[in-house]
């Protein structure tokens, strides 16, 4: 293990912001990443777990703890069956699947940060959710003690959560466990309409993989969704607001504030979201509807100019400063349209 004091955190981050943490420890072997979390847990010191730092907002005074930098590798296939350590880079993973010839999560190229986090936040794109490959996380559990081995039920998935997001405190992921497939070197299904309208294909259809990869990473990257140093569209969390879920009454009320407020002819983004008649809309409509357009801001943090779901460091922000904002869009989202927008990166040391 390596060991610093007073460390740094915002390089550690795709924001590039927040303060330092009191001790700051980078771990390599599964052994490693159970020994800093059995130590910290035994003395009472409060652990942060870093992957790729993709989905954290860290405050700007830092974490007065212990940073553990999960660093693990190991990339293993069998026939169909991939394990991922929590430590790999997921795009390069992904990759990597596409270049064997297995589909199932191709359409999620391009996303930052490690193996690790995909199972806590079910990450998803353009069709493509992690839930649908997982069989398998390996983990420590933190109450127990001890190593386990948890199902894709015991994960209880479902939009962007899952058991180690509802305990944060309890699982650190240790490695993931994926069923591929093998279909002669096409991709899964495409079940996503601008992925389909991208490649000219219909809903359903399948694509050699590479070129679905490739199209996926051109449509990020229009969106300022793929990592570029150069690019402060991308000094982001992403998406930072999840894509609401409605029940049947509360889109009736949306329905009538979107009428009041843009006329009646116009009809809002609106997808099936489970039983009783929930429904999804799009965060990034209600942002761009309620004022928020893209490169909204005149601060050092703003909305992306590709897309208004991103908000980002523009190069001298603080954690305030892109917090100021956030809750400026969700303050006016919910006054336009009577919907709070969620978060969807981490909180550490701050909060909306």
């Amino acid at each position: 293990m390596h060991v610093l004091h007073d460390a740094p955190l915002a390089p550690l981050t795709t924001f590039r912001l927040g303060g330092p943490a009191a001790r700051l420890v980078t771990a390599t072997t599964d052994d490693e990443v159970i020994t800093a979390v059995r130590e910290a847990d035994a003395s009472g010191t409060p652990l942060l777990i870093i992957g790729g730092g993709s989905n954290l907002v860290i405050g700007d005074k830092g974490f007065d703890g212990t940073a553990l930098r999960v660093a693990t590798k190991g990339f293993t296939l069998d026939g169909t069956r991939l394990e991922l350590a929590a430590g790999e880079v997921w795009t390069d993973a992904v990759a990597r699947t596409v270049e064997a010839g297995l589909a199932g999560v191709e359409c999620l190229a391009g996303i930052p940060g490690s193996a690790g986090a995909t199972p806590i936040q079910n990450v998803g794109a353009y069709g493509q959710d992690v839930s649908a490959t997982v069989t398998e996380v390996v983990a420590y559990d933190r109450r127990a003690g001890e190593t386990v081995t948890l199902t894709n039920a015991q994960c209880a998935f479902s939009y962007r959560h899952s058991l180690f997001k509802e305990h944060p405190e309890r699982y650190v992921v240790l490695r993931v466990r994926f069923e591929l497939e093998d279909a002669g070197g096409l991709s899964a299904p495409i079940r996503y309409a601008e992925t389909a309208r991208a490649l000219g294909v219909e809903a359903g259809d399948r694509v050699p993989l590479e070129r679905a990869r490739e199209t996926v990473l051109k449509l990020r990257a229009g969106k300022g969704m793929v990592l570029n140093p150069e690019d402060h569209d991308t000094w982001s969390a992403g998406s930072f607001f999840t894509n609401p879920i409605l029940t049947a009454e509360q889109y009736a009320d949306f329905l009538t504030r979107v009428a009041g407020r843009l006329g009646p002819d116009v009809t809002p983004p609106a997808f099936p979201a489970g039983e009783d008649g929930a429904v999804k809309t799009s965060a990034a409509w209600l942002i761009d509807r309620a004022g928020f357009t893209k490169g909204y801001g005149s601060g050092p943090a703003r909305i992306s100019t590709k897309h208004t779901l991103a908000l980002t460091n523009r190069g001298e922000a603080t954690t305030e400063d892109l917090l100021a904002l956030a809750r400026e869009v969700v303050a006016g989202v919910r006054d336009a349209f009577g919907i709070t927008l969620v978060n969807e990166p981490v909180m550490v040391g701050t909060g909306l």
